[in-house]
């Protein structure tokens, strides 16, 4: 089998659980009939159906490989390698083929680590701007810097120009990544404020999933998409409840409840900050642990609350609380070992 034939199969394993099998691609030889696109915005509105009416299911920030399963006039159904299929529109993407798709996963990028920055059409704050781009965004660049600006090289052919400053060169910042729990909740703080968005992936509109799944993005790995994929990745923490005398439906008055701020002092014991709480059964809800009872979560906006009646900021959907993954193994993959986003020796799943 040779380079493009694992790559392109990589590529498909990675959508597993999505529509695409790996039977999908094509034959060696034949592989430019298979339909390829990397997304062009800054955060590539992804909706159930072809129409601008229709729910929000994802966002793919710029950079994102996808593969185009079906058109229906301007609108194309991509399956991103979150994974998630959904429709967007054509001016949101650049198709290649995929030999023109291998060149770029290989090609020098840069990845903003600013909130949010701009391109601009020359090294100048003064000159006119091309398109806005957010933290996650992936750009080829040419390698040259002026005033304080790297040029880079859009994938719709433009050349443009981005303060220095707000990137990385996206190896070495993939490379250096250490998902620590400081580094998470550093990470998770600049989001704080950010509108709920259901179906948002990106600085601009979170939901929860979304939300956790950017603050690990943004650490160099990659989470499953939603909510109930995320509770079963990584690692089950332990958590003592008493689901008999706190049943998670019986949501009410509890924050003056003595016996129920016990409950949660001693449904919180074994967590540790980074880990991800999960609400309901089945889940619909997750949030990021901060030690003391806290935790930071994407609910109207992404805000602090706490778990124990009594303290400042009680939630009190808390009795919901019965479950925690810490983000470890099965499920939790570096990004430096997707073929989404850098060559691959080898054709691993992204899980």
């Amino acid at each position: 089998m040779n380079k493009a034939r694992i790559l392109l199969l990589a590529l498909a394993c990675t959508c597993q659980g999505a529509t695409l099998q790996a039977t999908d691609i094509a034959e060696d030889g034949d592989k430019d009939s298979v339909r390829y696109a990397v997304t062009t915005l800054s955060a590539n509105y992804m909706r159930e159906n072809p129409d601008f009416t229709a729910e929000l299911g994802d966002q793919a920030l710029m950079g994102t490989p996808v593969k185009i399963v079906a058109e229906e006039g301007y609108w194309k159904r991509i399956v991103a390698p979150s994974p998630y299929t959904a429709w967007c529109v054509d001016l949101g993407l650049k198709e290649m083929s995929g030999r023109e798709l291998e060149e770029y996963i290989a090609s020098d990028k840069m990845i903003c680590t600013a909130d949010y920055s701009k391109v601009l059409s020359r090294p100048s704050a003064e000159s006119g701007k091309i398109c806005d781009i957010v933290m996650g965004d992936i750009i080829p660049v040419t390698g040259r810097c002026r005033n304080g600006y790297i040029e880079v090289r859009m994938v719709t052919g433009e050349t443009g120009y981005v303060k220095k400053k707000d990137t990385e060169d996206f190896r070495k910042w993939a490379a250096g990544c250490r998902p620590v729990p400081e580094n998470i909740v550093r990470t998770a703080m600049r989001f704080l404020g950010v509108p709920y968005l259901w179906g948002g992936a990106s600085i601009k509109g979170v939901d929860c999933s979304g939300f956790t799944r950017m603050v690990w993005f943004m650490n160099g790995m990659l989470l499953p998409r939603n909510a109930s994929r995320q509770a079963n990745a990584g690692i089950p923490v332990a958590m003592d409840c008493d689901t008999a005398g706190f049943p998670p439906d019986s949501v009410g008055s509890l924050a003056d409840s003595p016996a129920f701020r016990e409950e949660m002092i001693k449904r919180t014991a074994a967590l540790k900050t980074g880990d991800l709480i999960f609400f309901g059964d089945p889940v619909s809800h997750v949030g990021i642990y901060l030690g003391e009872g806290k935790f930071i979560h994407a609910s109207r906006f992404v805000r602090i609350n706490s778990l124990i009646p009594g303290e400042e900021g009680f939630y009190e959907m808390s009795i919901r609380m019965t479950r925690a993954r810490r983000m470890e193994g099965d499920g939790v993959t570096a990004i430096t070992a997707s073929p989404a986003y850098f060559p691959q020796k080898e054709s691993p799943v992204l899980q």
